[in-house]
């Protein structure tokens, strides 16, 4: 997963060294997904899955990429991340089951600073 997560990290930042923040959020998910199949990683956009209460399907939600099968990278392009974003990406690491999940906002000076790592524990 570790060698999963640099790959894409190096994607995000390959997007964002060639197109720099101030583009909507669409603009770097076809990048990213585009910059995934250049490296031959495998990438699904806008991916489906259900919300589930109580046995009963109530919804779904959409992930923004799900990488190799196993991976959620949800993406942003904000002024800052707040905590409802992280709330967002923890809710879909509980409806998949995945154990991972990349928040990226591409719109900061330095990407470093827009990646978070978040875990289901």
């Amino acid at each position: 997963m570790n060698e999963l997560t640099g790959a894409v990290i190096g994607s995000a930042i390959e997007v964002h060294r060639v197109l720099g923040p101030g583009f909507l959020e669409v603009v770097y998910e076809e990048a990213l997904a585009a910059e995934l199949e250049l490296r031959r990683i495998p990438v699904i956009r806008q991916k489906v899955v259900a919300v589930n209460y109580k046995g009963r399907r109530v919804g779904e939600g959409k992930l923004d990429l799900l990488v190799a099968n196993s991976l959620i990278v949800e993406l942003k392009a904000v002024v800052n991340l707040t905590p409802i974003h992280e709330a967002q990406v923890l809710s879909y690491l509980k409806m998949t089951g995945y154990p991972l999940a990349l928040l990226i906002n591409f719109n900061v000076p330095l990407l470093k600073d827009g990646i978070r790592r978040i875990i289901l524990s």
